[in-house]
């Protein structure tokens, strides 16, 4: 089933076939690097663990670019234990977080992580009625936050230290699309 489409791209849910897709994605050093860690590849059995029967509201969807698998994006409404950590417990807008990897490295540096962020904020806000759009990349993803503040999301609060990434805790910048 397709969320959306913008161009070349479109967003569809996540299928259990798309298991040795992820798998492969990763265990992409140059993907883990950035999402996961070096440190922490998955295989098809963590795969299907992380991604496959949740019921914990995170909506799971493959990107493709051009009618091709390149890449994964996830939604889901912030929970009471992220807006306590993000500054949001006293707000009663509607939250949502993504969090996303264009897998297929051949993609890289294409303006298509843009688009992709833009076009999932403007899905959030079209068909969920969102409020904001959060995020939380590592401080150090430099690449990850230009493209974030390309498509209008502003640094809001420095979680140090909140993301174990290759045996190290890195810290996190929370970042904010409002509507």
């Amino acid at each position: 089933m397709m969320l959306f489409q913008n161009n070349q791209l479109t967003a569809r849910k996540l299928m259990l076939n798309d298991n040795l897709l992820l798998s492969k994605w990763l265990s992409n050093p140059a993907v883990l690097e950035f999402y996961d860690g070096r440190d922490n590849p998955s295989d098809l059995e963590r795969v299907n663990r992380k991604f496959f029967n949740r019921n914990d509201g995170v909506n799971g969807c493959i990107i493709e670019y051009e009618k091709k698998s390149i890449g994964f994006i996830q939604y889901y409404r912030i929970d009471k234990e992220e807006r306590l950590l993000y500054g949001y417990e006293h707000s009663n807008d509607l939250i949502y977080g993504i969090d996303q990897f264009i897998g297929d490295t051949r993609y890289w540096g294409k303006g298509i992580g843009t688009l992709l962020v833009s076009s999932m904020v403007n899905f959030l806000i079209a068909d969920k009625q969102a409020d904001r759009v959060v995020l939380d990349p590592q401080a150090s993803n430099i690449r990850a936050l230009r493209c974030y503040e390309k498509c209008g999301f502003k640094k809001v609060k420095l979680l140090e230290k909140h993301e174990l990434h290759e045996g190290e805790h890195r810290d996190c910048w929370v970042m904010e699309y409002s509507r």
